[in-house]
């Protein structure tokens, strides 16, 4: 198995990616790097223009994270952007993990939260289970589509409105072209879905630090590449 990242200038804002083992963080120390890429990269792995069989349920698009009314939010976006009425893209052989530093260096977990989804009988019967997550005795496990709670925290995964807004095709003509045609006024994930882990956990959970200093995402594929 390889990882696949990207640098690029570390800020508090979303970033992407995934591969054979995906990574995507967000690092919310200011003057530091963050590994990152972007939807749908690397291309010859996840990308259905370029490969004819893309690991879509291991393509991470972004993370999310931010904290409000004591409470920390976290959502890793993956398998998007797909159009609406795409069916959801869960996969049990492959892993997604959630790591937080809660200590300086910042890109050092302290906390790694792993979820994993499992097939019932019926053909859109999926469920999911969390572990890892602080503050929580053992596993949160339920059915996708559903808010699960257990001791104080929150837990969602499922079909969402693609949050990040993005001139695609300006960015490919200014590439191609050399000259800025990037728009704000089209939005090439406009009404399309992405697949999210979506938590929300009490700041109480964190520790003395309730205010985690990164944040980062991976998938890893049981068997390696498809």
């Amino acid at each position: 198995m390889r990882r696949i990242t990207k640098f690029i200038p570390k800020g508090i804002v979303p970033t992407g990616k995934a591969g054979v083992i995906g990574l995507t963080a967000l690092l919310l120390v200011p003057g530091s790097l963050a590994l990152g890429a972007d939807h749908l990269d690397p291309p010859g792995r996840t990308d259905a223009a370029v490969d004819t069989t893309p690991d879509v349920p291991a393509d991470i698009a972004d993370v999310f994270a931010w904290h409000s009314n004591g409470t920390v939010k976290i959502a890793m976006t993956f398998a998007g952007p797909q159009p609406v009425g795409a069916p959801m893209f869960y996969d049990r052989n492959v892993l997604y993990k959630i790591n937080i530093s809660n200590a300086l260096p910042a890109d050092t977990a302290d906390i790694v939260i792993k979820a994993r989804f499992g097939k019932g009988s019926g053909a859109n019967d999926w469920g999911v289970r969390f572990e890892g997550i602080p503050g929580v005795n053992g596993t949160i496990e339920g059915p996708v589509e559903q808010t699960l709670v257990k001791d104080g925290v929150k837990a969602r995964v499922g079909l969402f409105d693609e949050p990040f807004f993005f001139d695609l095709i300006g960015f490919r003509e200014t590439k191609s072209l050399s000259t800025i045609r990037i728009r704000n006024d089209r939005n090439f994930f406009d009404g399309q879905n992405d697949t999210a882990i979506v938590l929300e956990i009490p700041e109480a959970n964190f520790g003395t630090n309730p205010t985690p200093l990164g944040i980062w995402g991976q998938t890893l594929r049981f068997g390696g590449q498809l």
